[in-house]
Formats: structure tokens, C-alpha cells, sequence
């Protein structure tokens, strides 16, 4: 099953309040960004279904400048909302449309700010302070709200392999890799990068060791946060009954399937075809005196899945 690489960007123009409040703002981009993928995903006009996301939280670019932005591994369909039935998406290399989830993910996270202001939670420093006064907060918000932010959704992977080597590659890294650094000479350190502005080019950059300690120091996360979070059918207090209903849809075995659902998702389990458990039967019409009555109830009760 392939999976869809999404990025959310956060804008220049709030880099510096998210490292004066890097606990509540960050948080607020997961959360912001999280609520936006589960509720196009769920909307019937784009996949009608529920998916998960694992969501990575980066701060850094190659050159170790602050540059917030958020990586989500989702796969490339979810389950419907009665969960009988696994929903891939329409198009092959295609996930969801990335300029309706660049404007919710700016709305809500733009949303999340004024409430976390008018809460007097933001905290304003050194060149910042003029951030404080309201005029300033709210005309930076809608100058922000009038543009078109930043989300990239990658080429879909090839399947779990790769997503299991990007997660060993990137999830638990620090801002520079070992790899990348070359020397440290006469005060000066010495790294490669790449540069996304030419191509992604691979330079080798030079800093006073101070300026690299300066540059590295904003990407420590605080104490006890939390940068690699679950959604949707990825969430821990479901994780383990929606991955078997998935498996059973992809037709892979669960050793003592029942005692990981509940009684509602056992029932839906027990509509599977008998024959293969893979197709699922729905009822079209019930019979009464010899008569076919047509089922009304259900999404799918004019449809009947075989295999």
C-alpha cells in the first residue's frame, strides 16, 4: 500500500514568535495541521474516510536556520465511517488537494494564535515587544491570512519498506547528522548542505563555531515534548482494533482477531464474504411473504461486494 508525504510550512513572518513560545506554538501547528488532514480526508467530496497520520515536527533547514515545518506519513486511503470498507484514493499519485489543505491549515493555525493571545499565553521579547500591542498582533495575522501558504504533498511511497526507512533516517535526528559534519579548524566548522534554492545542490558551508552553536541551540525542543505524535486510525487509544480491521480489508491474517475489537466493529467483521473474508456482503432487500423488499439503510444497500 503506498503512502502520500505531506509537509506543512510555517510562514517567515512567524518563525521568531514560535522561538519565543516554542511548547504552544508547536503544538499548535501539530494540531492544527492533524485536524486538517482527518477532516478533508473525511469530507465525501475529496476520500469520504477516516486515515492516519503520523506527524514529524522539524525546526531546521540545511543550513541549521530556524524553519519550522511539519512532515506527515499518511497512507493513501482510510477506512470508511461504519468501517466495512477501505477507501483508496481516486487518482494514482494523487492524496488530497494541496491548495484546500494549505488554506484550513492557515485558518486554524492563524485561529489558534488570536485564541492563544487573547488568552495572554504568547509570550513577546526583544524585538517582539511590538508583537504585544493588538494592532500589531492582528494586522500581522490577516496580512498572514491573505496568502497563500506552503503545503507540499510529495510522491506517494512505494510502499511500508520505504516508509520504514525514512522514519529510521529522520524521525529521531537531531538538526545536523554526524555525517554531515567535516571538520573543525581553527574555530571554524565545517558541515554539508544542501541547497534547495539551486536544485539541491550539495555545498559545503563554514561557520565561526560560535554562529553553528547559535544556530543549533534553537532546534533543543523543550523538556518533555513530544515531536513525533499519531492521528486517526494511528492514535493509541485505537491503534491496535483499526489496524486489524485494515489487515482484514487487505485480507492479512490476526491471530485471535476478536478479542482486539469491539462489539460493533466484531459485527462488521462477521459481514465479510465466508469464502474469502475479503468482500463484504451488504444487504440489497429482505424477503417477506415471498417478496424482495429493497434495504433502505446503509450508504451501500444497493451494492453488494463478492469476490
Amino acid at each position: 500500500m503506498p503512502y502520500a508525504h505531506v509537509v506543512f510550512t510555517v510562514p517567515e513572518e512567524l518563525a521568531p514568535l514560535a522561538l519565543r513560545n516554542q511548547r504552544l506554538f508547536y503544538f499548535d501547528v501539530v494540531r492544527a495541521a492533524s485536524q486538517t488532514l482527518l477532516e478533508i480526508a473525511a469530507d465525501p467530496r475529496h476520500l469520504g474516510a477516516r486515515i492516519g497520520v503520523l506527524a514529524v515536527l522539524h525546526t531546521w533547514s540545511q543550513s541549521l536556520q530556524h524553519h519550522p515545518h511539519l512532515h506527515c506519513l499518511v497512507p493513501a486511503g482510510g477506512l470508511t465511517c461504519d468501517h466495512l470498507r477501505w477507501v483508496p484514493t481516486r487518482r494514482h499519485g494523487f492524496f488530497l488537494p494541496v491548495r484546500v489543505l494549505s488554506r484550513m491549515f492557515r485558518g486554524k493555525l492563524l485561529a489558534f494564535l488570536k485564541q492563544s493571545y487573547r488568552r495572554n499565553q504568547l509570550y513577546f521579547a526583544g524585538k517582539l515587544a511590538e508583537l504585544s500591542a493588538p494592532l500589531a498582533f492582528y494586522s500581522l495575522l490577516a496580512s498572514l491570512r491573505r496568502r497563500e501558504w506552503v503545503v507540499y504533498s510529495k510522491p506517494p511511497f512505494g510502499g511500508p519498506e520505504h516508509v520504514l526507512k525514512y522514519l529510521a533516517r529522520y524521525t529521531h535526528r537531531v538538526a545536523i547528522s554526524n555525517g554531515r559534519l567535516l571538520s573543525l579548524e581553527n574555530r571554524q566548522v565545517h558541515f554539508r548542505w544542501r541547497d534547495s534554492r539551486h536544485n539541491n545542490r550539495s555545498n559545503v558551508m563554514r561557520l565561526d563555531a560560535t554562529e553553528f552553536i547559535r544556530r543549533f541551540l534553537p532546534h533543543v525542543l523543550p523538556t518533555g515534548f513530544v515531536k513525533i505524535r499519531h492521528f486517526g486510525l494511528f492514535a493509541n487509544r485505537n491503534r491496535r482494533q483499526a489496524l486489524a480491521l485494515c489487515r482484514v480489508h487487505f485480507c492479512a491474517s490476526v491471530q485471535d482477531l476478536s478479542t482486539l475489537l469491539n462489539e460493533q466493529q466484531k459485527s462488521a467483521l462477521h459481514r465479510s464474504c465466508p469464502h474469502c473474508r475479503c468482500g463484504t456482503l451488504h444487504v440489497i432487500a429482505h424477503y417477506f411473504a415471498g417478496q424482495a423488499i429493497p434495504a433502505t439503510a446503509g450508504p451501500y444497500s444497493a451494492t453488494v461486494d463478492s469476490s
